[in-house]
């Protein structure tokens, strides 16, 4: 096994305030993580350190082997499959779906004059199936509904074949019929022996895709507890994290939590 992630003692601080603080965590290449945790409990800024977004302001990161401070991210980009909201708002209405993927290859979202090989567009394709996305290639992104263009953000992560994949919120907004579908398929995905470690974060337990093996529960930018699934997603555990009495509840492979 190899390490993909690892932040020892890492501080981010913003206006005076530590929104991660004294934060240490790592991820082997064969765990797939869920992070969970209440608004402001520093997820999303989690993330962003892991793809390069962000540095911290104190602490080291090193992802895929390299120090954050001390190698080039531009180079280290590519190898990290990043699918966000975010990613959402910078892809044309007018994009074909294909397109969206397809621009994956070059980093970029819009298609201009980049010259694309056969095996580019057959390698789309094949993840367009994947995703359940074939029959909507030729379709543009903005028609798409929610949950379809969700499932094009992580196929377009997962277009330059990444040693490490982040999804933030990725279930987010979704009816229970489109969630279902996206949970099915990411619960594949993770099982699948190619699969390149994975880290997801979410709001709620009932979106933590089977396959999954690793849970991080954040409060206040600080780990409550870190490890695999079947030791540390407990009802204790989030009740810490959410400051409220919660109750979980197992069922095949997948989670429920209510207040007691």
């Amino acid at each position: 096994m190899a390490r993909v992630l690892d932040f020892q003692d890492v501080v981010v601080r913003r206006d005076g305030r530590n929104i991660v603080d004294s934060f240490t965590w790592s991820v082997q290449d064969d765990e797939r993580w869920v992070v969970l945790g209440p608004n402001g409990a520093g997820k999303t800024t989690v993330l962003q350190l892991a793809d390069t977004l962000l540095h911290p302001s104190a602490g080291e990161i090193h992802v895929l082997g390299e120090r954050l401070g001390r190698t080039d991210v531009f180079e280290l980009r590519p190898r990290i499959g990043f699918a966000s909201s975010s990613l959402a708002r910078r892809i044309p209405a007018d994009e074909s779906v294909l397109d969206a993927v397809l621009t994956a290859a070059y980093s970029v979202t819009g298609r201009w004059r980049e010259d694309y090989e056969d095996i580019d567009e057959r390698r789309a394709l094949r993840v367009l199936a994947e995703w359940k996305l074939d029959d909507l290639a030729d379709r543009t992104f903005g028609t798409l509904s929610d949950g379809e263009q969700k499932r094009v953000q992580i196929a377009r992560a997962v277009m330059t074949d990444p040693e490490l994949l982040l999804l933030d919120e990725p279930t987010a907004s979704l009816d229970l019929g489109a969630r279902e579908e996206l949970v099915t398929l990411l619960g594949g995905y993770a099982q699948a022996p190619t699969t390149p470690a994975m880290v997801m974060v979410t709001h709620h337990v009932e979106e933590i895709p089977p396959g999954f093996t690793h849970v991080l529960l954040l409060r206040d930018g600080a780990v409550v507890e870190a490890g695999p699934i079947a030791e540390t997603l407990t009802s204790e555990n989030l009740t810490a994290a959410f400051g409220l009495p919660i109750r979980l509840e197992e069922s095949e492979g997948r989670f429920a939590a209510r207040a007691r």
